[in-house]
């Protein structure tokens, strides 16, 4: 099978030609690759594959698993007559959406992307934020130890933080971050991903900062920060 990589409005388009076999470990790569390069919505273009089985059906779910463990999407387009069977017997046309053109698939992530950002955005506006000084520990999610021991969450939500005070992360970066949240000065530890930096030359008194948002935050953890948040809200409003 040979493998050709494009793209197409910010998505990638892997066309793919020939037979998806045993011999088709190629593709749990290239897509791996694509993930590693910072690609996370992927169009497969099945117009020239000319034969599939059984075991071209595992390396194809195989690669849509690493795509979804790594929080993107994976959508086919052109799917060949003779392919439609397999995929239906095998019930991969259940799990990953198919459609009849590039086009049409494109189209689908950008419109799940738009979708994904007005819920984003429907929950930030459910929660609270919080002005506030806390000393917090800050760390690679990979590493032992703690990049930055002493940074300032300047603002707290139960979905996210401004951090100030490290400038040795970037886009994208895993994070673990531990504080105490008063009166009863009890340990938080989240796991976030950095999704907002300061542009230094117009945003310098924001620098170092960075926007965190919290990922598989425990329920738990959530309502912990929600009566904080709450609770510090009301106060303030109460001396104001």
């Amino acid at each position: 099978m040979e493998i050709k990589a494009r793209t197409k409005n910010s998505i990638l388009i892997l066309d793919l030609s020939g037979r998806i076999d045993v011999d088709s470990a190629n593709l749990v790569e290239a897509v791996g690759q694509c993930l590693r390069d910072g690609y996370k919505d992927i169009v497969c273009n099945f117009e020239e594959v000319d034969f599939v089985d059984y075991l071209g059906i595992s390396a194809i779910a195989i690669a849509y698993r690493e795509v979804v463990n790594s929080n993107g999407r994976m959508k086919f387009c052109n799917i060949p007559a003779q392919l439609k069977n397999i995929f239906s017997v095998t019930g991969l046309d259940r799990v990953i959406d198919m459609y009849g053109s590039e086009d049409l698939a494109v189209d689908a992530l950008q419109e799940d992307t738009a979708i994904e950002n007005i819920k984003k955005l429907q929950l930030r506006r459910r929660f609270k934020r919080l002005p506030i000084g806390i000393k917090a520990e800050l760390r690679d999610k990979f590493a032992k130890n703690p990049d930055c021991l002493h940074v300032d969450i300047l603002n707290l939500s139960a979905i996210g933080a401004f951090v100030y005070g490290c400038g040795k992360f970037k886009l994208g970066d895993m994070v673990i971050m531990k504080f105490k949240l008063a009166p009863r000065q009890e340990e938080i530890e989240i796991e976030g991903k950095i999704v907002w930096l300061p542009d230094k030359q117009i945003q310098l008194p924001l620098s170092p900062g960075m926007g965190v948002e919290f990922i598989n935050i425990s329920s738990g953890i959530q309502e912990k920060l929600i009566e904080f948040i709450e609770r510090n809200v009301s106060r303030m409003s109460s001396e104001d």
